[in-house]
């Protein structure tokens, strides 16, 4: 299929798309020629100059506390179309946080409570355009994380919610996948990453024997906006190096 790929003249809205998995996709998108869009917890982009794994170079930014769902409904985007909306936002809460109802709430209203809320109110956009909507889950969804409930909880519902928006959406239109990461190096990540005995266990855990990246995911979210994937709906795609084969 000829230029697939190709993302001119369309519009992309990255939800958490500030750092991490959600700005490498979202630099993707503006590489392949769409109007990239990303939300984000600081007051503007030029806050996460000099962050790794953060490059907001002509992507527009918009500030949203996704916790707050109230705002989330008032927000009046600077766009009257939307093409591809992705759910990339996400957070963890260690040191058996998630077992108090505080953390447990905190960890679920973004992970999961913020899902719906986005995917609501930018549903009538999606329909318009006949859009695709990509939520970014996590292989924790198919395995118990010990020490973090809320996490294992929310990814779960997320890769459920992906599921059943899928087949609700679909007569509306709107192409609704998701996609779970394995270990990709990231901020979240990072009590793994930068403990060398955590990572070497975990590496050997992976089939490809490395972590994965912003790009990697990327890809895959590429393949499932575009007309390649048609005929995909209410998947989540594990891409992972194989992580969860065994």
């Amino acid at each position: 299929m000829k230029n697939a790929l190709d993302f001119t003249g369309k519009r992309v809205l990255v939800v958490g798309g500030s750092s991490g998995i959600g700005n490498g996709i979202a630099r993707a998108f503006l590489d392949a020629g769409a109007e990239a869009h990303v939300w984000g917890t600081r007051s503007s982009a030029a806050d996460y100059a000099g962050d790794d794994g953060s490059d907001l170079t002509d992507i527009h930014y918009a500030q949203m506390d996704v916790s707050d769902f109230d705002a989330i409904e008032a927000y009046t985007p600077p766009f009257d179309s939307l093409d591809v909306l992705v759910l990339s936002q996400g957070t963890v809460l260690y040191k058996r946080q998630e077992f108090k109802m505080d953390g447990w709430k905190k960890v679920m209203d973004v992970n999961i409570g913020s899902l719906m809320a986005c995917s609501e109110k930018f549903h009538d956009m999606l329909a318009a355009s006949k859009g695709s909507l990509i939520t970014i889950s996590s292989t924790a969804g198919y395995h118990a994380t010990r020490g973090n409930p809320a996490y294992s909880a929310s990814k779960t519902g997320a890769i459920g919610l992906t599921k059943t928006l899928g087949e609700a959406w679909a007569s509306d239109g709107i192409r609704v996948n998701g996609i779970a990461p394995g270990l990709v190096d990231t901020k979240l990540t990072k009590v793994t990453t930068e403990n060398p005995k955590r990572l070497e266990g975990s590496l050997r855990s992976i089939p490809l024997h490395r972590l994965g990246t912003p790009e990697d995911m990327a890809g895959v979210a590429l393949f499932l906006a575009s007309p390649l994937s048609a005929y995909v709906v209410g998947q989540t795609i594990p891409v992972d190096g194989g992580l969860i084969l065994s």
